[in-house]
């Protein structure tokens, strides 16, 4: 069925998705419900500005993570010892109340013979955090994803976020990081590995 937007441009929805007419009408009900008025001149753009905002806060539903850790390279003269990216800085979103998440994911991995370029596992973690989560689950997602795909001997997954919903709204307790991990094959097998995931983690930090 297409819709027919206000310039009279017909829109075909996909799946059941508002056409983005209808979101910026829904982000007018939204300032009208603040008690704003979306007709004065500092808001008349709003709502295209919104809409495109969300567009990129939440690519993540139009990316493929898997998709992103199909290239491998073999030439590693046989390393095997733990392959880790700290620090990776990670905008999400509250899927409670839609406020953002801000923090820093530390991933790693003991490849078996073949590695993934360091970026693609950068794109990882945005693939999920673009999306409304909750921390813990987002934190399954990026192991589960990395283990599944690479078939490494193990996977470790840290991530710390402060969350706005806490730290703006209700409790108002800024700068109070949560943190969540999960550890997969070898890191969870063995704690000598763990530790070693750890330490690496905390020396980034130093």
């Amino acid at each position: 069925m297409n819709l027919i937007n206000p310039k009279g441009v017909a829109e075909a929805m996909v799946d059941g998705k508002p056409t983005r007419e209808e979101a910026e009408e829904a982000v007018r009900t939204l300032l009208r419900w603040a008690g704003e008025d979306p007709a004065r001149e500092g808001l008349l753009d709003t709502p295209k500005r919104v809409t495109k905002a969300y567009g990129q806060w939440f690519k993540g539903y139009t990316e493929d993570p898997a998709e992103m850790l199909q290239r491998t390279f073999d030439e590693v003269e046989g390393y095997d010892e733990i392959v880790a990216l700290c620090n990776i800085r990670f905008e999400s979103y509250c899927e409670h109340h839609m406020a953002p998440i801000i923090g820093v994911a530390h991933v790693a991995y003991i490849p078996t013979n073949r590695v993934v370029g360091i970026s693609k596992l950068a794109r990882v973690v945005d693939a999920y955090a673009k999306r409304l989560q909750v921390q813990e689950k987002m934190n399954a997602q990026i192991a589960n994803t990395l283990f599944d795909v690479l078939k490494p001997k193990g996977v470790a997954v840290m991530l710390e976020g402060e969350h706005h919903c806490m730290s703006t709204r209700g409790v108002h307790k800024p700068g109070v990081n949560m943190v969540t991990k999960k550890l997969l094959g070898a890191f969870r097998d063995d704690p000598a590995m763990a530790r070693e995931f750890l330490d690496i983690v905390n020396h980034s930090k130093a």
